[in-house]
């Protein structure tokens, strides 16, 4: 059973998430104050944190910024707040989906459904790029570079894997976008973007001067590895 950690300030709606996702099959947990809930986070293993970000005691950015220090956790975010700069800042904070209110319960559920089908799908192995400067290992989610693990988001590295394994090939956004996040992703196009962004400058000796995530001036991304 996948658990599922809600954090969320109205109770109401967190029973009804909670209701929908139970019959599901997943084990959830719900609390209303972002402190409350890393401190359960910590004592018990989640596979996802559905985070709303309008908190009574700290935010949920603030939240979501020390999950990230402790877990590769997927992290919906949930919020009223829908301007562009917003959702750019809930990417980089390391959110791998952030779903504006009011949304249904079953949008949620299906959105969630979804990420547990391709968690779900058996990946390969240990995959390594360029003299051995960059390894990818799908089955521990690991991605070494010069020998050093280094830590990309649950999404950052499903992109990464996706381009990795199709080696020459140019992926639209709107493809990266159904690839990784689902065909039914209500997001903006740019969101590839900022993951692209974030992953460079991870894995890139130099980020402007990108060797393995390659631009495709008007049409998308490819991997450039050797």
């Amino acid at each position: 059973m996948d658990n599922i950690l809600i954090i969320e300030d109205e109770e109401k709606v967190s029973e009804i998430q909670k209701a929908y996702l139970e019959k599901e099959g997943y084990g959830v947990h719900c609390t209303t104050k972002g402190l409350d809930g890393i401190k359960i986070f910590e004592k018990m293993e989640f596979s996802l944190v559905i985070l709303d970000l309008m908190l009574p005691d700290i935010s949920g950015e603030e939240v979501c910024s020390v999950l990230r220090k402790i877990s590769e956790v997927h992290i919906f975010m949930l919020t009223a707040k829908s301007s562009l700069e917003d959702r750019i800042e809930g990417l980089n904070l390391g959110a791998d989906e952030y779903l504006v209110k009011p949304f249904s319960p079953r949008e949620l559920t299906a959105r969630v459904n979804a990420l547990f089908r391709r968690i779900n799908v058996n990946k390969s192995e240990t995959k390594v790029y360029n003299n051995g400067d960059l390894e990818i290992n799908f089955d521990k989610r690991v991605v070494k570079v010069k020998g050093l693990e280094i830590y990309l988001t649950p999404n950052e590295f499903d992109i990464l894997h996706v381009l990795s394994s199709n080696l020459g090939k140019v992926f639209t956004r709107e493809q990266l976008i159904e690839r990784i996040m689902g065909i039914d992703f209500q997001g903006f196009d740019r969101t590839i973007d900022v993951h692209i962004k974030n992953i460079r400058k991870k894995i890139e000796e130099d980020s402007r001067n990108p060797k393995y995530i390659v631009t495709v001036t008007r049409i998308g991304y490819k991997f450039g590895g050797e």
